[in-house]
C-alpha cells in the first residue's frame, strides 16, 4: 500500500510537469485588462521581441504594468500609431494632495533598452530649498544669465500657474518647473524639493500643426522604437498563415508562432513538424509525450530504489522517505 501511495504522489508530480509544458502550446495572449498587447510587447515570455522581454507585466486582476529599475508602474495606455506607453507613478504628487507631500521616487528608465523618457513631458517641483535649486522665473533669469539657464528651475512656467485639473489645489507652496536630463539630477532635485509630478503633453484630434491640439494631463510618456524586420513581416502576412512574432527563449533567435508550432520564417506551406520545439511559447503535443514518457520512466526507476516500508509523506522529506 505504501508503495502504491508512493507511487500516486510521484505520477501527481509528472502530470503537473506536463500540465505546464501543455500551457506553453497556448499562443500569445493579445491583451491585458482592455490594453491591446501587439508586437513588439509580450505578456507571454517568448511573446514579442526579445529587446522588451519582461518589460510589461499581466497581473491576475488584468492590470498591466512596466517594469523599470525604479519600480513597478501602472500601464495607462499604449500607442502604437504613435509608439508611447502611458503610465503613472501613484507616489507622484496629484491633485488631492493640494499642500501635502507624500514621500516620493525618481522615476528612471534603464539606458540599454529601447525605451526613452518623451520630450512631450514637463516636470514640476514643489517647495523647492533656493539654497541649493535656483528658482526663478526663466525668461528674465536665462537674459541676466544665459550660461546658468539649463540648470534653473522655472517658476514662471504655464503649468505651475495652471495646474491641470486644479488650477488652485497649491495655496501655500512653491512650484517650479524643470526638464531633468538624466535620473541623477532628478534624484539631485527630490532631495531638496518636497515632491515632484510629471506632466505630458497630450495629441488631441488630428491636427497637430494648431497650437491648440495639445493639452497636459498628469502622466509619464515614454517613447519605444519597433524593430521591424522582415520574417516578422513575412510571419504576420495573411497570405502566409497570420503568424504571431516571436522569440526562443534560450537563444533569442526569431520564430514565427503558428497553431500548430513554431518556424524561423512563416506559417502557411511550411512543414511545421520538424520545428516543434518544447519549452518554447507554441509547444507541441511531441514535446508533451516525450517529457510524460520520461517522468514516467524515471518514476519507475525511483520506485524499485524507494523501500517498501517506507513512510510516505507526499512533497515532504524526512530523514525516513529521503531518496537521495
Amino acid at each position: 500500500m505504501d508503495s502504491f501511495t508512493s507511487f500516486l504522489c510521484l505520477c501527481s508530480i509528472i502530470f503537473q510537469s506536463i500540465s505546464l509544458i501543455e500551457a506553453q502550446a497556448s499562443l500569445c495572449r493579445t491583451t491585458c485588462g482592455d490594453i491591446p498587447i501587439n508586437y513588439p510587447f509580450g505578456i507571454d515570455d517568448g511573446c514579442g521581441s526579445p529587446y522588451y522581454r519582461h518589460m510589461l507585466v499581466c497581473s491576475n486582476l488584468g492590470n498591466l504594468y512596466l517594469r523599470t529599475p525604479s519600480g513597478r508602474y501602472p500601464v495607462h495606455s499604449i500607442s502604437y500609431s504613435d509608439p508611447h506607453i502611458l503610465v503613472t507613478d501613484p507616489l507622484m504628487w496629484n491633485c488631492r494632495d493640494g499642500d501635502h507631500f507624500r514621500p516620493t521616487r525618481p522615476f528612471s528608465l534603464d539606458t540599454s533598452t529601447p525605451f526613452t523618457l518623451s520630450s512631450q513631458n514637463d516636470y514640476l517641483f514643489f517647495n523647492c530649498s533656493e539654497d541649493y535649486v535656483i528658482v526663478e522665473p526663466k525668461p528674465v533669469f536665462c537674459e541676466r544669465f544665459p550660461d546658468r539657464c539649463d540648470s534653473s528651475c522655472d517658476s514662471a512656467s504655464y503649468l505651475c500657474r495652471h495646474l491641470p485639473e486644479c488650477a488652485d489645489a497649491l495655496s501655500a507652496s512653491s512650484c517650479c518647473s524643470y526638464y531633468p536630463k538624466a535620473t541623477e539630477s532628478l534624484r539631485l532635485m527630490l532631495r531638496y524639493c518636497a515632491s515632484y509630478t510629471s506632466v505630458y503633453w497630450k495629441t488631441i484630434g488630428s491636427t497637430t500643426n494648431s497650437p491648440y491640439s495639445q493639452v497636459p494631463e498628469y502622466g509619464i510618456r515614454v517613447d519605444f522604437d519597433v524593430p521591424v524586420t522582415t520574417r516578422c513581416l513575412q510571419c504576420q502576412d495573411p497570405s502566409k498563415g497570420s503568424g504571431t512574432c516571436g522569440f526562443d527563449t534560450q537563444t533569442h533567435n526569431f520564430l514565427c508562432l503558428c497553431k500548430e508550432g513554431n518556424v524561423t520564417s512563416y506559417c502557411k506551406g511550411h512543414d511545421i513538424s520538424k520545428h516543434k520545439r518544447a519549452g518554447v511559447i507554441a509547444g507541441t503535443v511531441t514535446g508533451i509525450s516525450a517529457a510524460g514518457a520520461i517522468g514516467i520512466g524515471i518514476g519507475i526507476w525511483v520506485l524499485k530504489k524507494v523501500r517498501a516500508k517506507a513512510p510516505v509523506t507526499c512533497g515532504v522529506q524526512s530523514n525516513e522517505n529521503r531518496v537521495f
